[in-house]
């Protein structure tokens, strides 16, 4: 709680300097040449459809030089996109829906990515070792979840899963632990379960794990998992830089929906996931278009989860 509190006195930092000037600067353009653009991402499959969209040319036959800058995940990036450091980031709804309600000046552009919405067969899962006595959600009830951030997506679509189940969301324990390191605590016996993304499924089903639900699945129909966004300084700098990003982003997502395939490939261009095992991951589904309906769940979720201390406006952050 004590971090949670920290990070978010660093980002009502970075949101005064913002106000008094110091907001997200235009990209470096010399006249004649594409606008220079910087987007915020993370090292994950979630955002195979921007390196296959730069890939394609998609931003570049609308005259941006697309930059990306890896990050540790979207706290990090909030914060730099408000400051101006990026032009635009990736970061998951609820990572969002917080910074939103605490008056950080943000805008979703377009989708990021979804659940595949089919149990049992989705990209992330909640697991547990092969012989636990664990059956449903519902007996984790005093037991041990690891989840790769504390008070975020992972907190909240596990709920939904014990709530699901019928049994008591509020019973559960979650312990932060990063995804690399949940398979081995998972078969050392540190946690009870993990809440895992690919390719980490993959490493726990080789252990000889076993999904229990598939959370995201139980959340909403075809959840939206992550989002793309910029700062409202941005907006008001370039609204046209905006639009054909969005537009080149819109593209490349649909591109990356119907051509699976290239998806996986270019994958490994940017992780160091062994081509064997990414040859066997679940993809997510890359729609062009925001499940708002699902965005609301998740608001009305991390809000009766104590997660939000205010309905969160997602009309306003949504585009």
């Amino acid at each position: 709680m004590r971090r949670r509190l920290a990070a978010l006195a660093t980002l009502l930092v970075l949101f005064g300097q913002s106000a008094c000037g110091g907001g997200a600067a235009p990209p470096v353009t010399q006249p004649g040449q594409p606008d220079r653009v910087t987007v915020g991402v993370i090292p994950i499959l979630d955002v195979a459809p921007i390196y296959l969209g730069r890939q394609k040319e998609f931003f570049k036959k609308r005259n941006i030089e697309l930059e990306l800058t890896l990050a540790s995940g979207g706290a990090a990036i909030v914060p730099a996109v408000v400051s101006g450091q990026y032009q635009f980031g990736f970061s998951n709804v609820i990572s969002l829906l917080l910074a939103g309600s605490n008056g950080l000046p943000l805008k979703v552009v377009c989708n990021g990515n979804n659940s595949t919405g089919v149990d049992g067969s989705d990209f992330a899962a909640l697991m547990v070792k092969g012989d636990s006595p664990i059956k449903t959600p519902a007996d984790l009830a005093g037991k041990t979840v690891a989840a790769n951030t504390l008070k975020n997506i992972v907190d909240t679509s596990v709920r939904a899963s014990v709530r699901k189940a019928g049994g008591d969301p509020k019973g559960v324990r979650f312990v932060e632990l990063p995804f690399p390191q949940q398979p081995a605590a998972l078969k050392a016996g540190q946690v009870d379960a993990v809440f895992v993304v690919e390719p980490f499924q993959q490493a726990v089903l080789a252990d000889g794990g076993r999904k229990i639900a598939s959370s995201y699945v139980d959340t909403a129909p075809n959840l939206a998992v992550a989002l793309y966004f910029t700062s409202q300084q941005t907006i008001a700098a370039n609204p046209d830089l905006v639009r054909r990003f969005t537009e080149a982003m819109k593209e490349s997502l649909a591109y990356a929906d119907a051509h699976p395939d290239e998806a996986r490939a270019v994958i490994g261009t940017y992780t160091q996931i062994a081509p064997e095992v990414i040859a066997k991951m679940t993809l997510p589904k890359w729609p062009a278009e925001v499940n708002r309906q699902s965005v609301q769940t998740l608001a009305d979720l991390a809000l009766a989860d104590g997660l939000l201390t205010k309905a969160a406006d997602v009309n306003a952050l949504l585009p």
